[in-house]
């Protein structure tokens, strides 16, 4: 599919005022859940696109209605399999069998400033696949992306329960190392950047890329330079069976447990002899909703019930990615900006807010953007999904995870 295949575009022209963004007005067209002019890609999926008028010129919106009431509709969360690995969008809903998806959250994406420490490629906010947490949320000074807006931090997150419906959330690490020593309390889980003085968890989700840059930086400054004080033990069955000074790569046997300390938590670590009982525990706990996830990725909110955060950002206009949920959880919205180089100049936080707000969501939260933004479906009858707007890359690049939207007929 590309957007030049006939259908019938709607022209969404957003308003701005004094710098900030004061409303916004839809022309010509009803909104993307409009029945005229949406074109099914599976039962409960369909697919619009949007012409919007933004500050800096008129940009392209490619928006997927998806209706979580349908019994044949499911949304998972797309990824590769490791919280340390990458792959573009189109692969991985393929791999997974979805029938259209979008990006998902920031990542650590480079390490120019600590020379000879690998990137991860590891996301920032926490992830729950399947109802099972792969990881959780890095220091909010660690994170990669934008600035995030006042009052938000790394824990945010974009779910949907097991009860079909999607909400905003925050979700925080609970967790504990017990052993004859006593009770320390976990700091991380799966985290490319651990908060100072910390003990981080790694288990087989992580994959196999070093944990070296777990260490790396501060909670306030993610370019200073790594820890010199770290200590690694390997909790096998039970029992330390493996220490180190230094943090290891390599993957993480199933069942498996690789405790990583920095400062204060390597002193801790260090009073742990190889042999002794450990018993280490970790969740993510919901600060809001008591229905568990089937899935959950981090990002930042935009719109919380139908009202803009104070402080977006309302002057830098960029491509960009963004979930909405409209009609109390029972419909997701999502939206991807056009990278052709007509349409580059995109959209500032404000304006994305306002779009989300005027195509009927109450809810909306920011994903990763740039040449991170990428929708992908697969048309009724073909064999694998293709991409439907321009990453302005000019190529997909390829992310830790996104959303993924599952069909059945």
């Amino acid at each position: 599919m590309t957007r030049r295949d006939g259908r019938l575009r709607t022209v969404l022209t957003v308003f701005t005022a004094c710098g900030a963004l004061a409303g916004a007005a839809l022309v010509g067209a009803a909104p993307a859940s409009g029945a005229e002019d949406g074109t099914a890609i599976a039962p409960g999926v369909e697919y619009t696109q949007l012409d919007i008028q933004g500050a800096k010129g008129v940009t392209h919106a490619h928006v997927l209605d998806v209706d979580l009431r349908d019994p044949r509709v499911r949304v998972g969360l797309l990824h590769p399999g490791a919280v340390a690995a990458r792959a573009p969008v189109s692969r991985l809903a393929d791999a997974q069998g979805a029938v259209a998806g979008v990006n998902g959250d920031f990542f650590n994406i480079t390490e120019t400033q600590h020379p000879g420490v690998e990137a991860t490629g590891a996301t920032v906010g926490p992830a729950i696949a399947g109802g099972h947490a792969l990881k959780a949320a890095v220091p909010n000074g660690q994170r990669f992306g934008p600035a995030l807006p006042p009052g938000t931090t790394t824990e945010d997150v974009f779910g949907v329960g097991v009860d079909r419906r999607a909400r905003l959330d925050g979700l925080a690490l609970e967790g504990s190392v017990r052993s004859h020593e006593g009770r320390w309390t976990l700091g991380g889980l799966n985290q490319y950047a651990l908060p100072e003085g910390s003990i981080g968890a790694f288990t087989s989700d992580w994959g196999s890329v070093s944990r070296v840059r777990a260490t790396c930086g501060t909670d306030t400054e993610r370019a200073a330079p790594c820890s010199t004080d770290t200590y690694e033990v390997t909790v096998e069955g039970g029992r330390v069976v493996s220490a180190a000074d230094t943090p290891g790569a390599g993957p993480v046997a199933s069942g498996s447990t690789v405790l990583v300390g920095r400062e204060a938590g390597a002193q801790l670590l260090r009073k742990l002899s190889v042999g002794e009982r450990v018993t280490v525990r970790h969740r993510l706990v919901a600060e809001a909703s008591r229905i568990p996830y089937g899935m959950a990725l981090g990002g930042y909110p935009m719109l919380v019930d139908g009202r803009p955060l104070p402080g977006l950002d309302d002057t830098t206009a960029a491509v960009r990615t963004a979930v909405g949920i409209a009609d109390h959880g029972r419909r997701m919205l999502l939206l991807a900006l056009d990278g052709a180089p007509e349409y580059r100049n995109g959209l500032t936080i404000a304006e994305v807010t306002e779009t989300m707000r005027q195509l009927g969501s109450q809810d909306a939260f920011s994903l990763d953007g740039g040449g991170s933004s990428t929708m992908v479906a697969r048309q009724p009858g073909a064999d694998a999904v293709g991409v439907l707007n321009h990453p302005s890359g000019g190529a997909e690049r390829p992310v830790p995870n996104g959303i993924g939207v599952f069909s059945r007929p």
